[in-house]
């Protein structure tokens, strides 16, 4: 099992060959799960000579346009090409309705045969925090994390505890940092990916290096940072982290 980043840059990142952070999961089988679909996938996809017939499957972490912003290209492209079936799209019990009614049915709401729902393009499988779901032989969890948050509610970020043969990968998506609440999971994982913020703003909806950097060592030796802008980059690992995941890079699960 392998981990692919199709890219590992912030939302808005323009840096050469860098894209948003999306993530595509490579089983044994040959299937592949991609992990968020965000706006920049067509090019990212292509930039590894893959394309919308190698993402059979997505999760989606969240509603942001990083994340999402590109299951319309997928879903229209699988859905007219008889080469490709449904992808399996998991989602939060929560998201489906938003996920169409606010994010995909204005442009992708009416076709030639008619109306058209979720379900038209996607084959819908709602997942529920914290509890486990298999995928091709991993046993994966969902963990809510605070991304967004208003004085009248929060946005939540659904990151991956990925299990395989007894290794753990955990990936925090998009993430507060909230040591507090994820330290658990930094506990049980063997490596961590973790949302990473860079720059002399902190915006206060992701995990900030500043803040990052006083996680303890432990946690640290076994972490690489991703989701971070075209800035300055510190040597992070002279501070202790594993490193910067640079778009096209492969790890094990």
């Amino acid at each position: 099992m392998q981990l692919l980043f199709l890219g590992s840059g912030s939302a808005h990142t323009l840096e050469g060959d860098n894209f948003q952070s999306n993530m595509l999961v490579i089983a044994d089988s040959g299937r592949r799960l991609l992990i968020d679909c965000g706006s920049d996938i067509r090019w990212s996809l292509a930039r590894r000579g893959l394309s919308y017939r190698d993402v059979n499957d997505i999760y989606v972490s969240h509603l942001h346009a990083d994340h999402i912003g590109g299951l319309e290209h997928i879903g229209f492209q699988r859905k007219f090409d008889p080469r490709c079936a449904r992808p399996l799209l998991y989602v939060d019990e929560s998201l489906p309705g938003p996920l169409w009614e606010h994010s995909l049915k204005g442009g992708m709401g009416l076709i030639a045969d008619g109306e058209t729902t979720l379900a038209t393009f996607f084959d819908v499988h709602t997942i529920v925090a914290l509890r486990t779901f298999e995928w091709e032989g991993l046993r994966l969890q969902s963990v809510p994390t605070t991304h967004v948050r208003s004085a009248q509610k929060s946005l939540v970020s659904h990151g991956l505890l990925i299990e395989h043969r007894l290794r753990k990968t955990f990936i925090t998506t998009d993430t507060q940092f909230c040591p507090d609440h994820l330290t658990p999971y930094y506990t049980a994982a063997n490596q961590i990916f973790h949302d990473c913020e860079i720059g002399p703003i902190k915006t206060g909806v992701h995990s900030h290096y500043e803040d990052l950097v006083s996680l303890p060592a432990t946690v640290r030796a076994k972490t690489w940072l991703y989701d971070y802008q075209s800035a300055p980059l510190p040597d992070v690992v002279a501070d202790g982290f594993r490193g910067l995941v640079r778009a096209g890079q492969m790890f094990e699960l």
